[in-house]
């Protein structure tokens, strides 16, 4: 067999090439033209915008052998951006035309009821009603999805397309096309090689089907599908773990109280305990533990190099080697933070965060998290409305942040801003700037919140340092530059076990309509079944309980499905 990987500089080939290394299949490279001739079997994967994607596959001579590719009958796999390019069009880049193949446009999500992009583990509902098809899609299972736009299944405005799809998922009240099969052709809108071992079964299956019968699949019934009440999106459980170097250049994964990573320095006989400058605490390796999260049940996981070398990552071999590591072990998404931004190297060689990004989508990882340069790029947006007499709020991009050339790249779904507020308290008739972004105690909040008011303020470098720039105003200028989704921590919750900031993630839910990622505070697994009841966030974050083993993940999921959540078990 032929197998032939097409890699057009998306966000996350590789772990589309680490899920064929599990399996234990060869392949190469699609490297020129010519490839197409010689592959049997040929997979598009990526994560990436529609528009780039055409460009890059003109620009590298490989448009009109790929659409040739297809059209011979030879099998074809394609996913995400591999799907949606078999289209007419789409609404992400107007101006890009599809390879037409399949006669419908690609439409972008409506945020009227649900946030968007729409991100994490859905159904898929197989037309044929099967509960399980050829390639393995089942059902039973749930997919990882991460994308603005889709392909619209509507069976009598587009009959011929209709019969190309597939399967169909639902998000809010909106019906998409999910999966895409006909003659030599299988796509999936979803990411198999993200969705865990229900992800591999259809990668195995699909390459363990003979050639000749993968090119001749029939044409699916047009089938019309309603709405249902609830579509089946899952909330997600996310494992976070902060990454350093310690006192001997060993990267290991740490967790403090308040940001403070040190364990407590030794007192002298009778002294009161007041430093932190003992070692950096240890709590395991940063790959081991991705890898006991992944096995547990984790939806998501995160690396946060909060090391050093964030300043010059390029340089940063040994977190690039753990994250090829840990993109090697888990099949889950894998979200990567911590110096993602335009720096410049010891040398003088200037780095774009654009660069940056690239390396790390390239050792593995599927989204990057933008932390205090998010900050400052909002800061100077708004600095430079004022300075021209424009509504500070209705401050727009230049299109050169960090934020916008990635989102422009690979999609908005691939950036990801994390926000570290904490609380400012105020009198009760406080009349200043942030009024409307005004937080009240309530009589259930803890006692000594009762009867106060408070606004949240940024900060930046871990919370060490106050910004003047409240977390609503951050939300929404990340969201306008082209951000996708929130980690939104609360300094004041982080360590404490006391649940997540409620407060704080509906202010947030109210004011954006990208998916939030609740963290800080968790000490029990109720506490998730309380933020996703309370707030309706999309998903949850947690760190140091998972690493001291206080709370398990499977207890966290077990608690979710019995108050009657959609989860991935």
């Amino acid at each position: 067999m032929g197998l032939y990987l097409l890699d057009y500089g998306a966000g996350n080939v590789q772990s589309l090439a680490n899920s064929l290394g599990k399996l234990g299949y060869d392949f190469q490279w699609v490297a020129s033209a010519d490839d197409f001739h010689k592959a049997t079997s040929l997979i598009f994967p990526g994560v990436g915008a529609f528009g780039q994607a055409i460009d890059a596959l003109e620009s590298s001579g490989f448009l009109q052998p790929l659409r040739d590719y297809i059209t011979s009958g030879k099998p074809y796999f394609g996913i995400c951006i591999g799907m949606q390019v078999l289209y007419q069009s789409s609404a992400e880049n107007p101006s890009k035309r599809g390879l037409g193949i399949i006669p419908c446009p690609i439409g972008e999500f409506s945020s009227t009821d649900k946030s968007v992009p729409h991100i994490g583990w859905n159904a898929v509902e197989l037309l044929d009603s099967g509960e399980k098809s050829d390639e393995g899609v089942s059902k039973a299972s749930h997919y990882y999805f991460v994308h603005s736009y889709r392909a619209v299944y509507d069976p009598v405005a587009y009959p011929e397309a209709a019969e190309w799809t597939h399967g169909v998922t639902q998000y809010g009240q909106e019906i998409f096309v999910a999966s895409v099969r006909k003659a030599n052709v299988f796509c999936t809108q979803f990411h198999p090689e993200k969705s865990g071992e229900a992800g591999l079964e259809i990668i195995s299956a699909w390459l363990s089907e003979p050639e000749a019968a993968r090119a001749i699949a029939p044409p699916t019934p047009r089938v019309v599908r309603s709405p249902r009440l609830k579509d089946g999106l899952t909330k997600r459980v996310v494992a976070c773990m902060d990454v350093r170097s310690n006192d001997q250049g060993d990267l290991v994964v740490t967790k403090g109280d308040q940001y403070d990573v040190r364990e407590k320095a030794p007192a002298a006989p009778g002294a009161v305990q007041t430093t932190t400058s003992g070692e950096v605490r240890n709590l395991g390796k940063p790959v081991a533990l991705a890898a006991r999260y992944y096995t547990a049940g984790a939806d998501e996981l995160c690396l946060m190099n909060i090391t050093s070398f964030r300043h010059s990552p390029l340089r940063d071999q040994p977190m690039l080697a753990v994250v090829r590591a840990a993109a090697e072990e888990v099949f889950v998404p894998l979200t990567i933070g911590g110096g993602i931004k335009d720096t410049v190297d010891p040398d003088g060689t200037k780095r774009s965060a654009l660069e940056v990004a690239g390396a790390y989508f390239r050792a593995g990882a599927d989204k990057v998290s933008i932390a205090s340069d998010a900050v400052h790029i909002v800061e100077r947006m708004r600095q430079k409305a004022r300075g021209t007499g424009l509504d500070e709020d209705a401050a727009v991009g230049d299109g050169t942040s960090s934020i916008e050339t990635i989102a422009q790249a690979y999609g908005r779904q691939a950036v990801v801003v994390s926000i570290d507020p904490r609380r400012v308290y105020v009198d009760l008739d406080y009349d200043g700037p942030y009024k409307s972004e005004l937080v009240f105690g309530r009589s259930d909040e803890e006692e000594q919140e009762r009867g106060k008011a408070w606004w949240y303020q940024c900060t930046v470098s871990g919370g060490r340092e106050a910004r003047p720039l409240s977390v609503v105003q951050l939300a929404r200028g990340v969201e306008k530059l082209g951000a996708g989704e929130l980690v939104l921590n609360s300094i004041d919750r982080d360590g404490t076990g006391k649940g997540f900031d409620v407060d704080l993630i509906r202010l947030i839910r109210k004011n954006v309509r990208i998916p939030i990622i609740a963290s800080s505070g968790a000490g029990s697994a109720a506490h998730f079944v309380e933020v996703f009841e309370r707030t309706g966030v999309e998903a949850a974050l947690a760190a140091g309980i998972f690493h001291r083993g206080e709370v398990q993940i499977p207890d966290v999921k077990e608690a979710l499905s019995k108050a009657s959540f959609n989860t991935r078990i």
